[in-house]
């Protein structure tokens, strides 16, 4: 049996990354480098080894090498482990615009630009760590860096979102939309004029195989592997305008982009949509003149009004949020120049 291999460790302070030498004393035969690595660090994967030989974390003899490389008596080998990751949400000061708390409950009216959680333990900025700071107690779950989160909205979808101060409460609301008790009513512009007054857009929904960012209808020749779900919406006209159309939307399931992709199915996606069609508009384009910044640079779509019972109380709860800023500048335009 080998003697072991010579070892320092040294950590940066800066990036609390971990710096190891190792001087080799004997070779063994067949043993790579990669594999040299990983009988010396067992928690590191092999694949996360032989990446961090191709990022250059992994040198021999201070000169980048490849993963097949078999180490030699003599030689020094050094990695640089980064930082294990996260365990817990970081609390963050962000502002929130509360429409509802007590004790149990937290409902507040989300701004555009911002994901509800963290889509990796490294990130920042979310709903999640504006709640965490703002709130002593969240209910916990399954995920760490998701306390509180019962539902989500697009990144820039305003309006009514909920978040679970205890577990009991988060199991309570989870509940009511599973069995869908609960009514959503979203507010929404959408492009042309929608020829009826109400209907139900009835289609199945699907995450596109090649990207998550995108979801798929059923067509005759469906995307490979595409997973289909019921989704369900029922639109109803609020008002028309030359040119676009003002609706309210009752999504009737929690599919991903649902409003967007029903309301782009039947030919009128939100205005500011171009994920699904929609083009931007400006005080220029409605007016023909004033400013040519885009009102809305993505989906003019609001969660308005939240309904349930109160998962303690058994009371009726109605939340509702004003609209975002752009939004009532969007019907206010409409209704100086695009009126019916």
């Amino acid at each position: 049996m080998s003697e072991p291999d010579e070892q320092d460790v040294d950590r940066d302070k800066d990036d609390r990354s971990e710096r190891h030498r190792h001087e080799v004393r004997k070779r063994v035969a067949g043993r790579r480098l990669d594999k040299f690595i990983r009988h010396l660090h067992p928690r590191e994967s092999r694949t996360a080894i032989q990446r961090y030989i191709k990022q250059g974390l992994v040198t021999v003899n201070g000169l980048p090498t490849k993963a097949s490389y078999e180490p030699a008596p003599g030689d020094v080998v050094e990695v640089v482990l980064p930082p294990p990751p996260p365990s817990r949400l970081v609390p963050e000061e962000i502002p929130l615009d509360i429409i509802h708390e007590d004790q149990w409950l937290l409902a507040i009216n989300k701004q555009a630009g911002i994901v509800c959680h963290p889509a990796n333990p490294y990130q920042t900025g979310t709903i999640a760590n504006a709640v965490a700071f703002h709130a002593d107690q969240l209910s916990q779950g399954s995920d760490p860096f998701r306390p509180g989160i019962v539902h989500r909205l697009d990144k820039n979808t305003t309006g009514v979102m909920l978040i679970a101060k205890s577990d009991e409460s988060h199991w309570r609301i989870s509940r009511q939309f599973e069995r869908r008790t609960t009514r959503k009513e979203y507010f929404a512009v959408c492009e042309g004029s929608v020829k009826r007054d109400g209907d139900i857009i009835n289609k199945p929904l699907a995450p596109h195989p090649e990207t998550t960012q995108r979801m798929v209808l059923p067509t005759s020749n469906p995307p490979r592997q595409a997973m289909f779900k019921e989704a369900i919406t029922e639109y109803r006209v609020e008002k028309r305008f030359n040119g676009f159309t003002a609706v309210r939307l009752f999504p009737k399931t929690g599919r991903t982009h649902q409003l967007r992709v029903h309301m782009a199915s039947i030919g009128h996606p939100l205005v500011g949509d171009g994920m699904y069609g929609g083009h931007t508009i400006s005080e220029a384009d409605l007016a023909g003149q004033g400013s040519s910044e885009p009102v809305f640079e993505y989906q003019a779509l609001h969660a308005r009004r939240l309904t349930l019972v109160h998962p303690i109380l058994e009371t009726t709860l109605v939340l509702e949020a004003p609209y975002s800023d752009r939004m009532t500048r969007l019907m206010e335009l409409l209704a100086a120049h695009r009126s019916l």
